[in-house]
């Protein structure tokens, strides 16, 4: 048995649930549910399992991250090691046999393991287009918390450094495209406010960016955000989709890959650019130079924020 729990947070996750633990809970010491008082049948399935806890706390104001860590603050963990899993996540076999083989072997300033992520989209890998996203998502107990973000919250190490490992975890949604569509839209809101705080810098943490210990392909990202935020509206949006498609070559993965790239990428990247667009003629016009924000029209574009998106910052 690995030296290692698992933290899943839920909410109403009855379709996926069982898939995700029936993939991780024989192998590990404890999993713990983080639910945020689910009404279907989401709980009732964890509880078949003996190894899993269920802790129940309302999601806070700090979204993901906050509950995140508030599992690390309340769960009774006592593993060396804790791995991030969405319950809509699941570890290949072989990422699992690579943890037994290595996780207790590692030397003693590797507190933070960085696995491969492929995405399942209508039930296809996409191999091709964002494969292979590298996320760190096992770490020391103790040595790493979720950073606070609206969107794309990594796991940050507090000390040590960390390995690549050769395996994959699968994110593999079994919802429908309209679940998709309408789970991008709420996203779409996260990460105009995201871009908003690049190019306006509303609360000074962006500039922090490359000084977390996070994973170096999430550097990158970020690195590459910063650049992307320049871009003017809606021709960004295009060319994201003709990298992935056409650069990174996701036109082979078939129908799967032009829906892929197309919603994920295109249209959920306009939909962005369209709510940073409304936020612009916004302040134009109520009066302010959108193009040299003073800090009078900072305070102005957060309460249009709070008020319209429902976003504190």
């Amino acid at each position: 048995m690995l030296d290692l729990s698992v933290i899943i947070l839920t909410y109403n996750e009855e379709l996926h649930i069982r898939r995700c633990l029936e993939k991780i809970s024989p192998y590990v010491k404890q999993v713990f549910i983080i639910d945020c008082f689910s009404s279907d049948k989401t709980l009732e399935i964890a509880r078949e399992y003996s190894n899993v806890m269920i802790l129940q706390n309302k999601w806070p104001a700090t979204k993901y991250a906050g509950q995140f860590n508030w599992a690390l603050e309340n769960a009774p963990i006592d593993s060396k090691w804790v791995l991030r899993l969405d319950a809509d996540e699941y570890l290949l076999p072989e990422t699992i046999a690579e943890l037994n083989e290595k996780l207790h072997c590692l030397p003693n300033n590797v507190t933070g393991i960085v696995l491969k992520r492929r995405h399942i989209f209508f039930n296809k890998w996409m191999k091709r287009g964002t494969y292979p996203v590298k996320l760190l998502r096992v770490f020391c107990y103790g040595k790493a918390k979720c950073e606070q973000r609206l969107m794309d919250e990594h796991i940050q190490l507090l000390e040590g450094t960390s390995v690549e490992f050769d395996n994959d975890f699968c994110d593999h949604n079994l919802n429908n495209i309209s679940w998709f569509c309408h789970k991008h839209v709420e996203y779409a809101t996260r990460e105009a406010v995201d871009l908003l705080d690049i190019e306006y810098d509303l609360t000074g943490a962006a500039a922090t960016d490359d000084e977390k210990n996070i994973s170096d392909q999430a550097i990158v990202k970020r690195q590459k955000k910063h650049k992307y935020a320049k871009l003017p509206l809606f021709l960004r949006s295009f060319i994201y989709f003709f990298y992935r498609y056409f650069i990174k070559m996701a036109f082979l993965e078939g129908k799967e890959g032009f829906a892929w790239s197309f919603f994920q990428g295109w249209w959920y990247r306009t939909l962005v650019d369209a709510k940073v667009f409304e936020a612009r003629k916004w302040l134009s016009a109520n009066g302010y130079d959108y193009k040299h924000l003073d800090d009078k029209g900072k305070v102005a574009l957060k309460g249009f924020i709070k008020d319209n998106w429902k976003i504190s910052i």
